[in-house]
């Protein structure tokens, strides 16, 4: 099977609900053939079918990973220059897949967490507002897993100025990844986002929910407290 044939095959896939069954599709398929697919999926307007993508790319790579390492750390590295201005592409969908990629598989979170932080720095740093939404969704669902790994590359502190944005969703998602890994010194500035109403659509256990700004700041608050 080409490659072609089997985006033919995939896409359509890709934007069904039950992930479960996309994935026991995608394994019967080669690796080599179905990253492709999956990557184009990442930058699909069909939220379902990129999140779908997200999601399969994961469990993909984790098992390429246990097979062909440096097969792996190919694929990692186009997510990475798809994400780099000479590419001449914007990486839609990118930090989102490096996210799941990395809390999934332990070892490429050990390689490539500083990379994934290294978005929030000066010299690596994503300019549009979209891009730091997928970012810091990224972010927190390592923060979900590997919190330490973040912690030890300094994504805290290079995650504070996301609080100053003018962008409210990335407020909230920055307040969700703060109240995460329980950093303290974030509560008195998330406090103040507690009633903004502006809607996010958050991709959480393998679902879209809708919810606001305000109640992620919420919950943030929450953790931290519990924390």
């Amino acid at each position: 099977m080409k490659e072609r044939d089997a985006k033919k095959k995939l896409m359509p896939l890709l934007r069904g609900a039950d992930v479960e069954r996309i994935l026991t599709e995608v394994r019967l398929f080669p690796p080599r053939l179905a990253v492709p697919s999956l990557l184009s999926g990442l930058c699909q307007t069909d939220e379902q079918a990129k999140w779908n993508s997200v999601t399969v790319i994961g469990q993909v790579m984790d098992t390429i990973t246990c097979n062909d390492m440096e097969a792996a750390r190919v694929i990692m590295r186009r997510i990475l220059w798809s994400l780099n201005e000479e590419s001449g592409g914007i990486g839609w969908g990118m930090p989102e897949a490096m996210g799941e990629i990395l809390a999934v598989n332990e070892t490429l979170a050990g390689e490539y967490a500083h990379m994934l932080v290294s978005y929030m720095r000066e010299e690596n740093y994503l300019e549009l507002p979209a891009l730091q939404h997928g970012l810091l969704w990224g972010i927190g669902r390592l923060a979900m897993v590997r919190p330490e790994l973040l912690l030890q590359h300094d994504a805290d502190g290079y995650m504070a100025h996301y609080l100053e944005s003018t962008d409210e969703v990335v407020l909230g998602l920055a307040s969700r990844n703060f109240g995460i890994l329980k950093i303290k010194e974030a509560a008195y500035l998330i406090r103040g986002f507690v009633e903004i109403k502006q809607p996010v659509k958050l991709y959480q256990d393998r679902r879209l929910i809708a919810t606001t700004v305000g109640a992620l700041a919420r919950e943030a608050l929450e953790k931290i407290a519990l924390g």
